[in-house]
């Protein structure tokens, strides 16, 4: 959409100009536009009918040089994409909150400390956007555009105190788990109790679930029952069940109440 919109309105224009303009939008950081890629798209685009080369030059030795315009079918679909954008919230995968949901596997006092380094990097996006809003050049571009580092300078603000919120609760002991919350000092939780592995000597040759009892034969528990339909996290085991390791042959991690748990090394930390 962003190179379809820029050769819309620039055109006729050569895929040099597209690249600079686009890089002067700084549009490789928030966008997914990467500049390497400019020129392949644009003879991607025309091969889809969406642009029209209108000239080719070559001045002297440097490389030839192609001016762009958009094509009707180009025109329509740029209106499209540019709708559909407006309408319907995306959101893009985050690698960070991929990695919160194992926030017990980090130390208490590394989790913590990367928040607060998070933070900080926020910081000093916010001071560089902040900075160019009062710039010179800023003041040469339209209006909107410094509309939209607001929106990036507001986000950053609002995950820098987020940030800095759950640092502290993590510095000073708050619960994980819900279990570990309503539990009387010192007592273990079934998430510790029942599917976790300790690093204890022969601890990794039990069974998770083993201490909620067992059934005849051939019968099948109502918490098993309903997992069986279905697995456990990204695992792929199944709820309510211990299947053994692929790799170690030990049993998997998954608790009496059909939900995942998590080893005991991480949860006390």
């Amino acid at each position: 959409m962003m190179i379809l919109g820029v050769v819309q309105w620039m055109q006729p224009v050569h895929g040099y100009d597209v690249r600079r303009e686009l890089l002067s939008w700084s549009a490789d950081k928030w966008a997914n536009v990467q500049p390497g890629s400019i020129y392949h798209a644009l003879r991607k685009l025309t091969d889809e009918g969406l642009l029209r080369a209108v000239a080719t030059e070559q001045v002297g030795a440097r490389p030839a040089r192609t001016t762009y315009e958009v094509t009707e079918k180009g025109a329509g679909e740029f209106q499209a994409l540019l709708r559909n954008n407006w309408w319907h919230l995306a959101t893009p995968p985050d690698p960070f909150l991929a990695a919160f949901s194992f926030l017990p596997a980090l130390p208490r006092e590394e989790a913590a400390a990367a928040l607060r380094n998070r933070a900080t990097q926020l910081r000093a996006g916010v001071q560089q956007l902040q900075a160019a809003l009062g710039s010179e050049w800023a003041a040469s571009k339209p209006v909107f555009v410094g509309w939209m580092w607001e929106l990036a300078v507001d986000k950053s603000e609002a995950e820098i105190a987020w940030c800095e919120r759950v640092a502290k609760r993590i510095e000073q002991g708050d619960p994980y788990l819900p279990s570990e919350a309503s539990l009387p000092s010192g007592e273990v939780s079934s998430v510790e109790a029942a599917g976790t592995f300790s690093s204890a000597e022969g601890a990794g040759d039990s069974v998770p679930g083993e201490a909620t009892g067992s059934l005849p034969s051939g019968e099948v528990g109502e918490v098993g029952e309903a997992g069986e339909a279905a697995g456990v996290g990204g695992a792929g085991e199944v709820a309510g069940k211990s299947s053994p390791d692929a790799e170690s042959g030990k049993p998997s991690v998954a608790t009496a109440t059909g939900k995942p748990g998590w080893p005991s090394a991480w949860v006390s930390r």
